[in-house]
């Protein structure tokens, strides 16, 4: 059987401290055979929330390493696939948003711990789609903008 190779997959919200730490913590777990998985903000808070890294232990997930940190350029210009749940265009924030795919995740930022576990399971059904197109050999097309994607009702920013 072919070997994939792993595709390096920035993801991005805008304190770092809740969805993009999330997503870090599930690719890295159950998707490691074709994501190498980070995280960044636009607007980085400086440190991964509680309710954040409680949610992902409740459900058996590492938090270990996960800090809260900036988008730098070079880490984009490394990255195949820019995962953004800033909420913002990504035109606004990524020179090359080409390589740059929209999830419209609602931010837990400040919530109870019921929120943020239905944010966890939200993030966690889309890794599990991104890394099935990965394995397929689809992985970095990009969902075009204009695709409605689930979960897009009303989001907080922070």
């Amino acid at each position: 059987m072919k070997k994939i190779a792993r595709k390096k997959v920035l993801f991005v919200c805008l304190g770092n401290a809740c969805r993009s730490p999330m997503a870090e913590a599930i690719a890295s777990r159950d998707a490691a055979d074709v994501i190498e998985a980070s995280s960044a903000g636009l607007t980085p808070l400086g440190h991964v929330e509680r309710m954040t890294k409680q949610t992902l232990e409740n459900n058996a997930y590492p938090v270990d390493g996960l800090d809260s940190k900036p988008v730098v350029p070079s880490a984009f210009d490394a990255t195949d696939i820019v995962i953004n749940m800033s909420g913002w265009p990504r035109e606004l924030f990524f020179e090359n948003p080409a390589k740059v795919e929209d999830w419209r995740v609602e931010d837990p930022y400040g919530a109870d711990a019921a929120l943020y576990q239905r944010i966890f399971e939200d993030i966690r059904q889309r890794v599990s789609e991104l890394a099935t197109r990965l394995r397929n050999g689809n992985g970095s097309e990009v969902i075009p903008k204009n695709i409605k994607q689930k979960g897009s009702k009303g989001r907080r920013r922070r």
